[in-house]
């Protein structure tokens, strides 16, 4: 079996909208709370891959209040553990006029084997 590598890439980006000016600043995901999510072992077993794009409702205090999936990997096994590890994160707040204030944010996860 191939050595796996679970994570290759986590993008924080802003919420498209019309409503988003300059002195917004969209939530970001706090490294040293936040665990790597783990390879399902149905998953692992039968290599899958993929890239999951999330959202994530991050309230005034960091913590996510919502996690929806946007795009899926193409694995429920894999889209439900990067939800639910992601969800568990501790975020620094989103800002909106220098206050801290309930917006989404978006994380993709890259699901890879290492070669």
């Amino acid at each position: 079996m191939k050595k796996y590598l679970s994570i290759l890439a986590v993008v924080c980006a802003l919420v498209p909208s019309a409503a988003v000016f300059a002195s917004d600043v969209t939530p970001i995901r706090d490294g040293k709370s936040c665990e790597t999510p783990k390879y399902p072992k149905a998953a692992l077993m039968n290599e899958e891959t993929g890239t999951v794009q999330m959202a994530f409702l991050v309230a005034a205090d960091g913590k996510v209040v919502e996690a929806k999936l946007e795009h899926s990997s193409g694995s429920k096994s894999l889209d439900k553990a990067a939800l639910a590890a992601f969800s568990l994160c501790k975020f620094k707040p989103g800002t909106k006029d220098g206050k801290a204030e309930q917006m989404w944010t978006k994380v993709e996860f890259v699901w890879a084997f290492k070669e």
